[in-house]
């Protein structure tokens, strides 16, 4: 009988959308976006990506743009992105850079398989697409690395396609609206079924930042700035004593990893490619293992510290050893400069090493 009360329901779960769409459509008649390009028109930041229409780099500066805000803030991206744009002005020029520079400039911003997917995106477009985004969003998704958040942003703001990125900070302005949980909605048929009503203004492209901007600026995920909004007349969540909460998300455990630093005397430290890791595959690093209180004779311990890497937390045991001979994957490193790319992980292990030459 399980599975008649599950589809029971699935059954609840469509009407309920169904009727959360009906709503919002009723809901908007206030003009929606109108009101949201008034204050993005008033309000928006002044970021380098952010380029007139016309202009000839908007391709790669919201390609590049894109690729780095993937789950990174605005402010950490924004040096980066000017770095980038100095030393590879166009898409060309980006195109024709080799996988070690681009991680080199890369460094520090995490997520490395970003740097990868642009380089090989920037490849393809230049040499097979006459550096030119395809016009749908099925096309553009089968680029590396664009799934189907980034293939609306860069339609929407390329092309003006009346499209929205669904990110935390759209669901967040819909869901208040409507005051109901986000795992309620249906969000691309609730766009899909409002189309006529959010995409009425001719500013496609604008509607779709506005509403990231007015997500990030105003309706925000703690403490929003109910005040300075211009959507609270219509807002049901601002308008009612019974707040919806949304499911509270679970706290990441800690990964318990131990990490063994071959050093020698000339300060050098040996790393190696082929630690068997999901998260920094084929990167340069120390040797890493899943915690095991055995087998650590020979090493000497250094220091136990946290670290975060993508969306995980990992508490490291450092351990080190001096030696001449190291296996034959390794390589030596200098633990003062290095020209190779070297992350910023790794970096972290290399500061706590070089304490033992002081």
């Amino acid at each position: 009988m399980w599975y008649r009360g599950r589809n029971r329901s699935k059954t609840l779960c469509v009407i309920l959308s169904f009727i959360i769409i009906i709503f919002f459509n009723m809901h908007i008649d206030f003009n929606l976006s109108k009101k949201i390009l008034t204050w993005y028109d008033n309000n928006k930041r002044n970021l380098p990506w952010r380029v007139s229409k016309n202009s000839k780099n908007i391709l790669y500066y919201r390609l590049l743009s894109e690729f780095m805000l993937q789950q990174t803030k605005v402010n950490t991206v924004i040096p980066y992105f000017l770095k980038f744009t100095s030393k590879f002005p166009n898409l060309t020029s980006l195109s024709k850079c080799s996988e070690n520079e681009i991680l080199k400039l890369w460094e520090g911003l995490g997520y490395y398989r970003r740097a990868r997917s642009l380089l090989a995106t920037a490849k393809i477009l230049v040499n097979k697409k006459n550096s030119k985004l395809p016009k749908t969003i099925e096309e553009i998704k089968k680029f590396p690395g664009i799934g189907n958040y980034t293939a609306n942003a860069l339609c929407g703001l390329v092309y003006n396609t009346p499209t929205i990125a669904i990110d935390g900070n759209v669901k967040r302005i819909f869901s208040r609206l409507l005051n109901t949980r986000e795992e309620n909605i249906n969000f691309e048929k609730l766009i899909e079924k409002s189309k006529s009503k959010l995409f009425n203004s001719g500013r496609n492209a604008d509607f779709l930042e506005a509403l990231m901007e007015f997500g990030a600026l105003v309706c925000k995920p703690q403490l929003p700035n109910c005040n300075k909004c211009n959507l609270k007349k219509n807002c049901k969540y601002y308008n009612t004593l019974s707040k919806f909460k949304n499911k509270n998300k679970k706290k990441a455990e800690f990964l318990n990893y131990d990490v063994f630093c071959y050093l020698n005397k000339k300060q050098q430290i040996a790393l190696t490619k082929k630690n068997n890791l999901g998260f920094l595959k084929e990167f340069n690093l120390p040797k890493i293992v899943k915690y095991n209180k055995h087998n650590k004779d020979k090493w000497n311990f250094l220091n136990r510290y946290n670290n975060s890497i993508s969306n995980k937390k990992l508490r490291l045991n450092l351990y080190y050893r001096f030696s001449n001979k190291i296996p034959a994957d390794f390589s030596w490193y200098s633990l003062k400069a290095h020209k190779e790319f070297i992350p910023t992980f790794t970096k972290k292990i290399i500061k706590q090493v070089s304490n033992l030459f002081q």
